[in-house]
């Protein structure tokens, strides 16, 4: 998503008590990061304008939240919407985490020793060139990477066909299983579902939100 530079983004970003300024640095120890530890962990691959985690991190104090962005301009404006949330709801922003990282390299800031007992993929880029599709956030490759410290679930979510239906290989291929897929989401409801305002818009132009459940799949005995 092309967004316009936003000078104020990054001394905001900078000044913010929730924001993690050297994720690298906090590779294999993101618990630490948080004042309660004991809580799960989940976390969002390209939060975006913070529509998803500005409403799922006040639903849930008894879990923290991570979501990373690429772009200064992303997290800023996420940043704000957090503390609107957290003003709204007269509490502190003290379950939730925010931090600039390259999730196609994200073995640069998560690995072996952190935890991450669910991860999130809302509305990522389908990236429709063949050329292009390896820059997937579902794409084999990252999944592969994903598995080093996923120790639960992976929901991601689509407005995108193509991409949906070939995520499929790739989450087989990097030795997932997906325990639950659908279509339509909307009209089924099983779970919990957070709607943002992409998702009503792609909703109103009549396109079907579809979304899976997967987890990496136990090792078995032999191996």
């Amino acid at each position: 998503m092309r967004i316009r530079h936003k000078p104020w983004a990054k001394p905001e970003l900078d000044a913010c008590e929730f924001c993690v300024h050297t994720p690298s640095e906090n590779k294999g120890k993101w618990n630490t990061v948080f004042a309660d530890n004991t809580k799960p962990l989940y976390i969002e691959l390209g939060c975006g304008k913070g529509g998803f985690v500005s409403q799922i991190a006040i639903l849930h104090p008894e879990i923290n939240f991570v979501a990373m962005d690429i772009k200064n301009e992303m997290l800023g404006l996420a940043k704000r919407k957090l503390e609107k949330a957290y003003a709204e709801a007269n509490r502190p922003a003290d379950n939730v985490k925010i931090a600039i990282v390259n999730i196609e390299n994200i073995e640069t800031s998560w690995g072996d020793g952190d935890k991450v007992d669910r991860i999130y993929i809302n509305f990522c880029n389908p990236w429709p060139k063949k050329r292009h599709k390896k820059r997937r956030l579902t794409h084999t490759r990252q999944l592969l990477s994903y598995k080093k410290f996923l120790c639960g679930e992976l929901w991601f979510k689509t407005d995108d066909d193509e991409l949906f239906e070939e995520s499929f290989e790739y989450f087989d291929e990097a030795g997932y299983e997906i325990l639950y897929k659908t279509w339509d989401l909307h009209s089924e409801g099983e779970y919990e579902n957070i709607v943002t305002e992409h998702e009503r818009m792609f909703t109103e132009e009549g396109k079907k939100i579809k979304f899976l459940i997967a987890r990496p799949k136990k090792a078995s005995a032999s191996e």
